[in-house]
């Protein structure tokens, strides 16, 4: 708690100032088009193509012109060459295609139409397919490396675009034999297509599972109410492939049976197609990485992150398990001694599809906190409110809600982005947020549009969308968000926040260009956010009477559940990093790696020994989403994110300092990639980076280290 920071005329000023939005008529687009243009921008949105016949003619047409502009830096004379005619060159290039990869990556993940969702995967494997082509072209290749050879005198932005760039055609294998550089090539185009077929194989796996009213004593009546659920009069239907739906049986049902279904189905989605088809992943990556003259992927992933070999990634997660031995032990025996008093048996052990129900038992009986009775605090729109007015202070900006021209499906929203002081249009974000068939299931920010700068200086403002599942309003009382909702709100906006905010020279150098293992971190830090009593009381109110705020002493609480169940939250993700790392740090690919074994076994070790007959790992579609031999970067990142932090616990109004989130949006989200992220980071906190604040957040370090 950092009550003594705040002024009471501070808080008084808060509450005053983060009113709710203006039920106004929606702002029409080209109002905010023609503003962008007095500022020398470009903010016009895309259209989202629906049909397959759209999709497949958008991304021909776009690979063409690509193509044709590869085609013309090939032919100039190499001695002739430019930076600006070469490397500036081929950024537009990529990044047109980019912006074209991104949108169908939405439409896949989120159109209604099932054929017009497939038609985007499809499309998605061409266009990978193109990009694994670019960098075998060696005629591009051999003009660039011409020009490279004499740009010595390259600063600043320039320099590191131009590095980054060889050091790419070096990692794709542009220095090898010309036939070990096709086998290369020919072997990445398959893994792109294999990677492309899990995530959709994750996508399209359901679960339904049916209960009767007596089977679901204990789930939450307003969960039963959920619109779907209930399918007909005493009896219910769960999809388990929903996040939430699954949290909600596995947290609440009280009969272990019930629970053990549901875990089972959950923890064998996509078991048939995804444990081969991760298998051969697995031994193409293998077989990549020793081709071009890495030890293992995993080595081949991390040289270009923060922590840049896997061996070191492994040890930074295995001494975070060993450091939190202690507290998960210990959080493991009061859930066990939990179940022994609820079912008379003093031996009982627990089972994996105990953890979630007896973690929340523990919250309420030892913190009195019950996760669902704190919703009534956290009604969606309040809260979407209440974060826009927040992000709109600390930051020094506007939000302002568009009517669209077109959005994928009813109900999407738009929003325009600008600077408090200029007007300045910055960006667009939509939001989508809750539910649907055939929708991403699970909680993401998906960039749409990176910043463009064209030749002639005039930028392309970035554009993203919220993909999201809280649970959808019933007909008798407003959506209301779990506290975790809230947490992974403040989360995924600051993903939206950080790609808008960006600004650089080149496309590769937005915000999403940060290392994998660090893109987190400015998202990870703003769940701070949604744990503090002063930003809480901004916006956090009972629906059914807003003069009502969550109590502190429950604030209090949910601190310390946190803390109290950190242990085992923590080791669940550490197990996931382990896993990735173990599997991706193998050398032979010639030998199937027994997928389910590996992964079972580290789960075991680090977490809770799941069933055989269980394969978590065909469901964890991280693995084919950019997160291969780098889910590490979760906690490698919250680390760095905890420790920027506590700069704002130090600031004289703590999390709600227009000074310190002035500095944040300068030093970090404003940068991107154009800078080393170490440079951005250190800059934001004045001094080196430390580990300690993370250690006092997970509750590994007594709490009055500094």
């Amino acid at each position: 708690m950092q009550s003594s920071r705040f002024s009471a005329a501070f808080v008084a000023f808060a509450l005053a100032t983060f009113g709710t939005l203006s039920a106004a008529e929606l702002v029409p687009i080209a109002e905010v088009e023609n503003q962008a243009k007095a500022h020398q921008l470009i903010i016009t949105p895309p259209h989202f193509e629906n049909t397959p016949a759209e999709i497949t003619g958008v991304t021909t047409k776009v690979l063409d012109e690509a193509n044709a502009g590869l085609d013309q830096i090939a032919k100039q004379d190499p001695d002739k060459a430019t930076f600006e005619s070469t490397f500036v060159a081929i950024d537009a290039i990529q990044a047109r295609v980019k912006n074209l990869s991104n949108r169908l990556g939405l439409l896949e993940n989120a159109l209604p139409n099932a054929e017009a969702r497939n038609a985007a995967n499809e499309m998605t494997v061409k266009v990978d397919a193109w990009a694994i082509a670019l960098d075998y072209r060696n005629d591009v290749y051999q003009v660039l490396k011409k020009v490279a050879d004499r740009s010595t005198n390259l600063t600043g932005e320039d320099k590191l675009f131009l590095d980054e760039t060889m050091r790419d055609y070096r990692r794709a294998g542009l220095t090898l034999d010309p036939d070990q550089r096709d086998i290369v090539e020919n072997l990445r185009k398959l893994l792109s297509s294999l990677t492309t077929e899990f995530s959709q194989n994750v996508v399209a796996a359901t679960g339904p599972f049916d209960f009767t009213a007596e089977e679901g004593a204990g789930i939450p009546q307003s969960f039963l109410d959920t619109p779907g659920v209930r399918v007909s009069d005493g009896h219910y239907r769960a999809k388990l492939n929903v996040t939430y739906h699954a949290q909600t049986i596995l947290e609440h049902a009280k009969n272990p049976d019930v629970r053990h279904r549901a875990y089972m189905i959950r923890n064998n989605l996509a078991r048939d197609k995804n444990v081969p088809l991760m298998a051969h992943i697995v031994q193409l990556r293998t077989e990549i990485a020793r081709r071009l003259g890495y030890k293992n992927w995993a080595d081949y992933q991390t040289e270009i992150k923060m922590v840049k070999t896997g061996e070191a990634a492994k040890k930074f997660e295995e001494d975070l398990v060993t450091a939190l031995q202690p507290k998960f032990d210990q959080e493991l025996e009061e859930l066990r001694k939990l179940k022994a008093a609820e079912t008379h048996q003093a031996d009982a052990k627990l089972d994996p599809w105990d953890i979630a129900y007896y973690q929340d038992e523990y919250k309420k009986q030892k913190f009195s906190v019950d996760a669902e009775e704190l919703r009534i605090y956290f009604p969606y729109q309040a809260v979407l409110t209440g974060m826009f007015n927040i992000y709109e202070h600390i930051f020094g900006l506007k939000f302002i809600e568009v009517q669209p021209t077109e959005v994928w499906a009813e109900g999407v929203r738009l929003f325009a982005v600008k600077d408090a002081k200029t007007d300045e249009p910055l960006g667009l974000f939509y939001l989508d947020m809750f539910p649907r068939e055939g929708k991403y299931n699970h909680f993401a920010c998906f960039g749409i549009a990176d910043g463009i700068r064209h030749a002639d200086g005039v930028l392309e403002c970035p554009m993203a969308s919220l993909e999201c599942n809280f649970p959808p309003p019933s007909p008798d009382r407003p959506s209301l968000l779990k506290h975790d909702d809230v947490e992974t709100l403040f989360h995924e906006f600051g993903h939206v926040m950080h790609l808008v905010l960006s600004r650089s020279k080149f496309n590769r150098h937005t915000a999403f260009g940060t290392p994998n293992d660090f893109v987190e971190a400015p998202s990870q830090m703003l769940e701070n956010w949604a744990w503090d009593k002063h930003v809480l009381d901004t916006f956090a109110a009972d629906y059914r009477d807003p003069t009502k705020k969550v109590p502190a002493e429950i604030i209090e609480a949910l601190q310390q559940a946190r803390i109290g169940t950190a242990g085992m939250f923590y080791r669940r993700q550490l197990s996931f990093g382990i896993l990735d790392l173990d599997i991706h740090m193998l050398t032979n690919p010639k030998v199937t790696p027994e997928i389910v074994t590996i992964t079972n076994r580290d789960l075991a070790r680090v977490y809770i020994a799941p069933p055989d007959d269980t394969a978590f790992i065909a469901y964890f579609g991280h693995l084919t989403d950019g997160y291969d031999a780098g889910y590490y970067g979760y906690m490698w990142s919250l680390a760095i994110a905890q420790d920027m932090a506590s700069v704002f616990r130090a600031s004289p109004n703590g999390f709600l300092d227009e000074k310190t989130g002035r500095k944040l949006r300068d030093e970090v989200y404003g940068v991107g990639a154009s800078r080393d992220v170490t440079e951005s980071i250190e800059a934001f906190l004045g001094r080196k980076e430390s580990l300690d604040p993370f250690l006092v957040f997970v509750g590994a370090k007594p709490a009055n280290v500094k």
